[in-house]
């Protein structure tokens, strides 16, 4: 009598766990950037974007990727916000379309600029902001198109 409860029981609970997704593990977070054809991941790849990280709002901040320049200059700029007084650290990769990495450093006050050289075709910008806190989060994660002409 107990094993017709049981049985049934047994293979809820598993259900429920693979619905949910509770299944597995993670593991920690962050992952190792090769440099150009020393990888298995395509440059085609690298210019996908992903999804960002959510930010609390009392540390909600801003970086706008403007549109590039006629040379393919790509312009960041620290629009700061709420939890300006929170940041550390502002971090910029650009995958660039022919396969190479540039990364730079944008100051944490309001206004503070940096230009980072793409191409001129779309690359991929990822902006990661390090609070006081320790988190490190992703921003921004955009693909940069070459302007055209209309």
């Amino acid at each position: 009598m107990q094993y017709k409860i049981a049985i049934p029981l047994v293979v809820l609970l598993c259900a429920a766990m693979v619905f949910a997704g509770c299944t597995g593990t993670q593991g920690p977070g962050g992952t190792a950037t090769s440099a150009p054809g020393s990888g298995s991941a395509s440059a085609a790849d690298t210019l996908v974007p992903s999804p960002t990280d959510v930010i609390p709002p009392q540390n909600a901040v801003t970086v706008d990727v403007g549109e590039k320049d006629y040379l393919g200059s790509i312009p960041l700029i620290f629009e700061g916000g709420m939890g300006q007084i929170h940041v550390r650290k502002i971090e910029v990769t650009v995958y660039r379309s022919d396969g190479q990495i540039k990364t730079a450093t944008i100051g944490t006050n309001k206004g503070d600029e940096a230009d980072i050289e793409g191409t001129r075709q779309t690359d991929r910008v990822v902006v990661y902001i390090t609070f006081d806190n320790g988190q490190r989060l992703k921003t921004n994660d955009v693909q940069s198109p070459y302007r055209t002409r209309q």
